[in-house]
Order: C-alpha cells, then sequence, then structure tokens
C-alpha cells in the first residue's frame, strides 16, 4: 500500500499560480503510474494529469499548456505546477497512485488540497 499526503493548495487570484506536493510513502516499487485528479462542488472527480513509470505524461485538455506534472527520480514527491489559474481551475485536488499492472492495479488516494481560485 502507498500513503500520499498532500500540500500546497489555498486561495489565489486568477491569473495566479500555485503548486501542489504530494509526498509519497510505502511501497513505493510497486507504483507505475501517479495522477492529479480534482473535483469541483457537485461534479465527478476528473483526471486532470498523469505521469507513467516511462515517463510519458497526459493532460487534460481544459489545463494542457498552464499545468505541469513532475516527480522527484525516487518517486518520493509528486508536483503539479499551475500556472495562469482560472476561477474553474476550482477544486479539491487529490494525487493518486496506481500499483499493479495497467489492467490490474490498486489505486490509492491522498487526502485532496483545496485549490480556489477568485475572479
Amino acid at each position: 500500500q502507498v500513503q500520499l499526503v498532500e500540500s500546497g493548495g489555498g486561495l489565489v487570484q486568477a491569473g495566479g499560480s500555485l503548486r501542489l506536493s504530494c509526498a509519497i510513502s510505502g511501497s513505493i516499487l510497486d507504483i507505475n503510474v501517479m495522477g492529479w485528479y480534482r473535483q469541483a462542488p457537485g461534479k465527478q472527480r476528473e483526471l486532470v494529469a498523469l505521469i507513467r513509470g516511462d515517463g510519458s505524461i497526459k493532460y487534460i485538455d481544459s489545463v494542457r499548456g498552464r499545468f505541469t506534472i513532475s516527480r522527484d527520480n525516487a518517486w518520493t514527491t509528486l508536483y503539479l505546477q499551475m500556472n495562469s489559474l482560472k476561477p474553474d481551475d476550482t477544486a479539491v485536488y487529490y494525487c493518486s497512485a496506481d500499483s499493479g499492472s495497467d489492467t490490474d492495479y490498486v489505486r490509492d488516494w491522498g487526502q485532496g488540497t483545496q485549490v480556489t481560485v477568485s475572479s
């Protein structure tokens, strides 16, 4: 099992920046995909960005060019640099870790960190 703890959320004006961090501990060697998800009030949780063990990265269209996902080489910290923030980015942001294969995996979640973007 993997333990995840997010930090770095807060209140920012539109156009501003925040950097989220996710501290990773536990069975780190089993992780093959890590991601950032978000959930806005009244909406389903959605994928924001993910990074695989081979370094490949995926973003949803609404954040591409504004957000950057990265990790340290030891898989101990995952980051999400968020620039040019918009009010629509307001949500609770969650860090996730998938352990196992692409078809048979366990997903662990952090507790979430609130990001609020004012207009």
